[in-house]
């Protein structure tokens, strides 16, 4: 009986999966109205053709369960600034289905003990790629940064205006900095002011450099001055400050490297033993000393790992 409860779960977990990969938004699709709270989705739709793929249903339902809550807020967020096309809804659905599938699987094989590191993992999981994404998208983005003001610097000796400057830069460099620069060139030509269309840039990417820039530009605006002139400096300045990131990074890679190892192995370690022997590993779960060697372990696993991360961390 416990092997049919097991297969269903996993086969309603299979077909909300395969719901949601279905009604996955277009690659292209803008993020303008999904991120910053505009309301013209309904319009969108009715304009949407007949074979066009709809929104998920679960999705949507979750959506309207946690409109307006913070966390909902905040993790709409995060998903803009990896550039996900997923919703909240669609997120969280895809949290639950992995939790029950991972604990499912665990479940049917007789290791009851890994259904608590299957609900862990599929909680914190989807959280850990979002935040993967987002950082590496951060970083190209800082990295290009450089050139697209170097661009911006001579279409604007050039005669261009800051908009026609910002096109250019949308439709001569690569992802992820056309992307987010067109899409203030869009806003810009659908009448948002350009306050508000440079600081919804900021929000989707958090640049410490981005945010001098626009600083520079909007004094700029309300006090006059050479443009040009202000942000060739600071390209300049952003560009040694990605060299010499650079350099460190290298200086820095067998520091990081242990800290990934002496973070990781433990865990790998664990679950070979336990797969292989398991009532060698169980009294680690069962006895409460056990718990105590446990929580000790990771106590100062996670204590290595943060003092090395600090120590490599060198700010510039």
């Amino acid at each position: 009986m416990g092997v049919f409860i097991v297969i269903g779960i996993v086969v309603i977990g299979c077909i909300v999966g395969l719901v949601l990969l279905l009604a996955k938004k277009p690659v292209g699709e803008d993020l303008l109205q999904d991120r910053l709270g505009r309301e013209e989705k309904k319009a969108k739709k009715e304009k949407q053709p007949k074979g066009g793929k709809r929104e998920s249903v679960v999705g949507a339902a979750v959506d309207r369960a946690v409109a307006g809550k913070g966390f909902a807020q905040n993790l709409s967020t995060q998903l803009a600034q990896a550039n996900l096309k997923w919703t909240v809804g669609e997120f969280l659905v895809m949290q639950f289905v992995i939790m029950i599938g991972a604990s499912a699987v665990f479940y049917a094989l007789n290791r009851p003990v890994l259904i608590a590191v299957a609900v862990a993992g599929g909680f914190f999981g989807p959280r850990i790629y979002v935040g993967m994404k987002k950082g590496k998208r951060l970083k190209e983005f800082n990295d290009q940064l450089g050139d697209a003001l170097n661009l911006m610097v001579n279409s604007l000796r050039a005669g261009y205006s800051t908009m026609q400057a910002m096109e250019v830069i949308s439709n001569e460099m690569p992802v992820p900095i056309s992307e987010e620069f067109g899409r203030v060139v869009r806003e810009l030509q659908l009448g948002v002011p350009f306050d508000t269309g440079m600081g919804n840039m900021l929000r989707r990417v958090p640049s410490p450099d981005m945010d001098l820039v626009v600083t520079a530009m909007n004094v700029q605006r309300e006090v006059g001055g050479n443009l040009a002139e202000v942000l060739d400096s600071i390209s300049f300045t952003i560009r040694e400050r990605v060299r010499i990131k650079g350099e460190i990074k290298v200086m820095t890679s067998q520091g990081r490297i242990t800290g990934y190892l002496i973070t990781f192995i433990p865990f790998a370690l664990g679950a070979f033993i336990y797969f292989v022997n398991p009532d060698f590993m169980g009294l680690l779960f069962t006895d409460p000393c056990g718990w105590i060697m446990l929580g000790l372990s990771l106590f100062l696993i996670v204590l290595g790992y943060f003092s090395i991360s600090k120590i490599v961390n060198i700010e510039v």
